[in-house]
């Protein structure tokens, strides 16, 4: 455990080294008004800080800056959530004010709201399709061949597809098929529809296969497609000083380049409502120079997706932790109201 002191001095040094990148010495701490203590005082306790593993020292200066501890800690104990000011509260709420036909672009203002403030990398992906039921399926005849299906799920998201057949399709089969699919889908997820379900359905209805195979088909095609990935401010991210390392900058093109390192990114374990990962806390080697923070993005009871900002270990927790309390409270606000 650390004592009051050795708090207040850990704190000031994450913060003064996530404003100047900048390692941190005892003398540039004296002006702090948070810390009225000597500057050899100071000194100690920054000692006894990197002997415990909070502080590193770095070979080209004599200042110190925090280790993963050090933020892990900063994170955990001291960090304040509320850092996010009227101008960025009103941002916000305008944005997220927008009317919206999906779903899908209400996460799409989120993040690149989230990237616009903290000036960060930002990331999106939807739910899973394991946690998504039907709401309804519309079918609409387009010609004497083709149907339009339209898949509306209780998260409020929209799956379109176009069907074609060998065969003529009439108005009353249409009715029927909006009619049977619905009493036998409504509220049930996605991943029902499969082979005994086309089974039963050509039982029920007497259609031939060439009729109801297709509809079923497509279906499964449409729903088992990759979730859609957003990403807002990629550039921002090679304007910090940690990107002037080749390795960092390429390791972070890699991350972006390939869907599935995302979506690990996105998909690790939701300990809590916003979740913090430092360095070689990540699972993936590609991810060990940076820190992750996540939060699943919810209107309600609903899960919409996942929300996660990517940056450096010197990240702006602060900022970005703020601005997604604020952001999540905001849209589910937003649902009670509509």
């Amino acid at each position: 455990m650390l004592d009051d002191r050795k708090k207040k001095v850990l704190q000031a040094i994450v913060e003064e080294y996530i404003n100047t990148a900048e390692p941190v010495s005892s003398n540039a701490l004296t002006n702090n008004e948070e810390l009225q203590y000597s500057s050899a005082t100071i000194r100690n306790e920054m000692a006894d800080l990197e002997k415990a593993g909070y502080l590193e020292k770095t070979h080209t200066s004599s200042g110190r800056i925090p280790s993963e501890k050090g933020y892990r800690y900063y994170v955990d104990e001291l960090l304040k959530d509320d850092n996010i000011s009227l101008e960025e509260i009103k941002y916000i709420s305008d944005k997220l004010e927008t009317k919206v036909n999906e779903i899908e672009d209400l996460t799409k203002i989120a993040t690149t709201t989230i990237s616009e403030i903290t000036h960060y990398t930002t990331l999106a992906i939807g739910p899973s399709t394991q946690d998504l039921l039907i709401e309804e399926i519309k079918f609409v005849l387009l010609g004497p061949r083709m149907l339009m299906a339209i898949i509306l799920t209780n998260t409020g998201m929209v799956k379109e597809t176009i069907i074609k057949f060998d065969e003529d399709i009439t108005d009353k089969q249409v009715e029927t098929i909006n009619y049977m699919f619905n009493k036998k889908l409504k509220g049930q997820p996605l991943e029902i529809i499969d082979a005994p379900l086309e089974e039963y359905l050509i039982n029920e209805m007497k259609y031939s296969v060439k009729v109801i195979k297709p509809i079923i088909e497509q279906i499964k095609k449409v729903i088992s497609k990759d979730r859609q990935i957003y990403l807002e401010g990629a550039n921002k991210s090679f304007d910090l000083p940690e990107f002037n390392s080749l390795e960092v900058a390429k390791n972070f093109v890699n991350v972006l380049d390939t869907k599935e390192l995302m979506q690990d990114m996105l998909n690790s374990g939701f300990a809590q409502d916003i979740n913090v990962y430092i360095g070689n806390e990540n699972e993936k080697d590609e991810l060990k120079d940076f820190s992750i923070v996540t939060f699943k993005h919810k209107v309600g009871n609903k899960d919409l997706g996942t929300i996660g900002i990517i940056g450096p270990k010197r990240m702006d927790y602060s900022k970005v932790i703020s601005v997604m309390k604020y952001i999540s409270k905001k849209l589910d606000e937003n649902n009670q109201n509509n």
